[in-house]
């Protein structure tokens, strides 16, 4: 008798792996043959890899940009919030008066209307204003301005910040930078009733 004969096992096994060999090839050449086919990888002696060489994927190579100085995140009032300019309360530095049409300090809500007692966001952009400590002022139906116990700090040219307050009616809201003097656009608040 052969050994073969003997133990069926070793001769399935060999059989196995001799097919597990042939697929294997098999699938290495399928897959060589597709990535030529669809141009992926390999060097076909062409120098560079732009579309102008029959390249369908294509990695411009990086430019440096420049820095234009402004915030990364720009901030847009709430529709519903009316701006109004400042008064003279607050004195304007030479920088403002150049750039009134756009103050230097954006100033937006969360929200044109609040019930009693409820928190208000306050945020908005401050170009060339990192680190600043902005005071936070408000004026309750036009009664004058007073200076809110509360400050914001700008930080990557944007600031926010939440205020309660138990005043009602039309409250107007600015912020100002004390250091340079530049001042907030108004945005106009109903609070409570």
């Amino acid at each position: 008798m052969n050994d073969e004969e003997d133990n069926p096992v070793a001769s399935g096994l060999i059989a196995l792996v001799a097919v597990a060999v042939v697929v294997g090839l098999l699938a290495g050449i399928a897959a060589l043959a597709g990535t030529r086919l669809l141009g992926i990888g390999g060097s076909d002696g062409s120098s560079g890899g732009g579309p102008e060489n029959g390249q369908s994927l294509y990695l411009p190579d990086p430019v440096r940009t420049t820095d234009s100085g402004g915030p990364l995140v720009t901030l847009v009032p709430s529709p519903s919030a009316t701006t109004s300019e400042p008064d003279d309360y607050f004195t304007e530095s030479p920088v403002e008066t150049e750039t009134a049409k756009e103050p230097a300090i954006s100033l937006s809500v969360g929200s044109s209307s609040v019930a009693d007692n409820e928190e208000l966001m306050l945020s908005g952009t401050y170009a060339g204003g990192e680190g600043a400590v902005l005071d936070i002022f408000y004026n309750v139906n036009k009664a004058g301005w007073e200076e809110f116990p509360l400050d914001t700090n700008v930080s990557g040219g944007i600031f926010q910040t939440y205020v309660q307050t138990y005043k009602t009616g039309a409250i107007q809201w600015r912020v100002k930078d004390s250091s340079t003097g530049k001042i907030s656009n108004v945005v106009t608040v109903r609070h409570g009733q």
